[in-house]
């Protein structure tokens, strides 16, 4: 225990002896100093900001001998802890306080700040640990394995048909709505996000619908002539993807069963990665899937599109409705649902100071509205 409080010491004082020398580089008039550095035995970067008072930031860029403090106390934390940090964050202000965190990989890093694979298996052979976070160990070692290139995806449906394989068949409102209702839900969504100018929400592009969630669960909903459709993602450390990377279990077959046309360019991006965790895809008037989950567990991944009152209540909640407004919501829900969707539904819900040329956009790449009188 005595060793262990020493070692807590030391890296508290190198903490101490980083942030003056980072505070020296500092320009006139600094405020607030955020720092961030990324590390492993092979690579290293570092991201260093100053602002003042009004907001206004400049990059400085801490000397070799900063560095040399970031690698002991790396050093030392792996004396400390069952595994060594990735990055090491530091916070201070111009008055003294000084916040430290270290990033051990709980979620993904941030771009500029993730190194090729081979700087984390170097530095997995020195500082080896018992499991990786999923995303790393897919990004590690996905191996391709939930690559379906078109090629690929021809000679696995003829190897399904061959054997008997087939996917599952969702039964009618069981998992998730028809796929045409579906998509004018999502514009419903989207098309309320772009009305008050958030970055966030679900968005329609041409013929596909993207949607991020804050979790870094995400979706992709992508349409094909002869009404068909894609729903495919991923749902962050998925239990299907804990267990083929961090238990040597076999990947889920997400394409069991599939047509030829489920394939990349239509998966969501998440399986270049490795971290697809459902597919799900639309044919012959149903849903179908291979070994995806089943839609409820899915919810973090895919925007509120599975009853009418989901949606209303998604749209009501994002900007305050209640009594008459809310009323309004119900409404533009369901003239969209029915594809007939007017800019006057827009206007009623959203006011005039809204962007409401943007969301009648998603709204109309969905198929959702109808002869507009208006304009």
């Amino acid at each position: 225990m005595v060793e262990e409080n020493d070692v807590a010491e030391r890296m508290s004082a190198l903490s101490y002896r980083i942030g003056l020398e980072l505070a020296e580089l500092a320009p006139d008039g600094w405020w607030r100093l955020t720092a961030s550095f990324a590390m492993t035995v092979t690579a290293e970067t570092a991201v260093v900001f100053c602002t003042d008072e009004r907001g206004r930031a400049v990059r400085v860029f801490p000397a070799e001998g900063v560095l040399a403090l970031i690698r002991e106390h790396r050093r030392l934390s792996a004396e400390r802890d069952d595994e060594v940090w990735w990055r090491y964050l530091l916070e201070l202000t111009g008055d003294g306080r000084m916040e430290v965190d270290y990033d051990y990989g709980a979620v993904p890093f941030p771009d500029g700040q993730l190194f090729a694979p081979e700087a984390y298996r170097s530095d997995l052979a020195v500082f080896p640990r018992k499991t990786l976070p999923v995303w790393l160990a897919a990004y590690l070692g996905h191996d391709d394995r939930q690559v379906r290139t078109p090629r690929r995806a021809a000679e696995q449906h003829l190897a399904d048909r061959v054997a008997g394989r087939e996917p599952v068949r969702s039964e009618p409102d069981l998992d998730f709505p028809a796929f045409a209702l579906m998509a004018r839900r999502w514009a419903v969504l989207a098309a309320a996000f772009v009305a008050v100018r958030s970055p966030l929400g679900p968005r329609i592009t041409p013929g596909s619908g993207v949607f991020e969630g804050t979790s870094r669960s995400g979706s992709s909903l992508v349409w094909l002539p002869g009404d068909r459709a894609v729903l495919s993602g991923g749902v962050w450390d998925a239990p299907g993807l804990r267990a083929a990377y961090q238990e040597g279990a076999e990947m889920p077959a997400f394409y069991l069963g599939a047509p030829a046309w489920v394939a990349e360019p239509v998966l969501n991006g998440r399986a270049a990665d490795g971290l697809l965790s459902f597919c799900y895809w639309w044919e012959d008037g149903a849903w179908h899937r291979g070994e995806s989950p089943v839609s409820d567990d899915l919810a973090p991944a895919i925007p509120g599109i599975w009853t009418t009152d989901t949606v209303v209540e998604v749209v009501a909640d994002l900007i305050g409705a209640t009594g008459e407004r809310r009323a309004a919501v119900a409404g533009l829900v369901a003239a969209a649902e029915a594809g007939v969707l007017e800019r006057a539904h827009l206007a009623a819900v959203f006011g005039a100071d809204a962007d409401l040329d943007s969301a009648y956009f998603e709204l109309s790449m969905a198929g959702a509205t109808g002869k507009d009188t208006n304009r």
